[in-house]
């Protein structure tokens, strides 16, 4: 039986999605494509799972396009499915409704690089290399890195990485706001998971409404945005979370929220 290109660990409200191609640095192969975007599916679609955490299995998180099959390509027809259904890997994460954690436990190169820039937060170790490699075989950014990084790291810098294919450290990701916390190697999974832990236990309607708003905040105006928050809150409002949080904050207790 082959074995599963991506595995997925369900525990405490956290789903952990790890992709499974260790040999060849968890390069995007179709068929790795297509599980992990049924996998996270198969996560938004499960009421017990709260927060997502995305990892690879091995030494690297994500070695981008995978180019065994890109040599392999013999039209522009089939390139483009290709890009197509990689790309969906990068819009899935980004319109879930829960948040989404990426684990960088290796290098995170090209389309590797832009899916962690998908996910809501990115924690990463010390030896981590980020590296927007395309450049570097004849081709342009994918997987809503275009989109993603210049929001990121502004236009001029986003250009340098993307024109120049240089690798960058874990600090120098944090200095420019790709990650948001940088650990040992020995820590990550303990930092991570505690703040997944965390995460699981915010108000989930709270949290995606979050996510939603803050996803289209570069493309609002500020009246755009007190409209759509004013649509959103009245939502928060009647929800028993709510009723909940205010109940907890009163009786100096933790609130337990629900999701309704």
């Amino acid at each position: 039986m082959n074995e599963k290109l991506v595995l997925l660990e369900r525990k405490n409200g956290i789903a952990t999605v790890i992709m499974n191609r260790p040999k060849s640095y968890n390069a995007l192969s179709p068929e790795l494509i297509d599980e992990l975007i049924q996998v996270l599916q198969e996560c938004e679609g499960d009421p017990n799972v709260k927060v997502i955490v995305l990892t690879g299995a091995g030494k690297a998180f994500c070695a981008g396009g995978d180019l065994t099959h890109i040599e392999s390509i013999g039209n522009v027809v089939d390139g483009r499915k290709y890009i197509i259904s990689a790309g969906r890997i990068t819009s899935t994460i980004f319109n879930l409704e829960k948040p989404v954690i990426a684990m960088v436990n290796g290098v995170a190169a090209g389309a590797g690089f832009n899916l962690a820039l998908a996910c809501d937060i990115v924690f990463c170790t010390t030896s981590v290399k980020f590296v927007q490699s395309f450049a570097k075989v004849g081709l342009l950014p994918d997987c809503g890195g275009t989109y993603l990084l210049p929001r990121l790291v502004g236009l001029q810098k986003a250009k340098e990485l993307m024109f120049t294919a240089e690798p960058i450290d874990a600090d120098k990701a944090l200095q420019l706001g790709i990650v948001n916390r940088v650990v040992r190697e020995e820590e990550l999974g303990e930092v991570t998971y505690e703040f997944a832990e965390k995460l699981s236990k915010a108000a989930p309607i709270a949290i995606s409404l979050t996510k939603k708003i803050l996803n289209q905040s570069y493309n609002l105006t500020l009246e755009n945005s007190l409209e759509l928050e004013a649509d959103l809150q009245s939502i928060c409002l009647q929800t028993m979370d709510n009723k909940e949080g205010v109940a907890a904050f009163k009786e100096k207790r933790n609130p337990v929220f629900k999701g309704v």
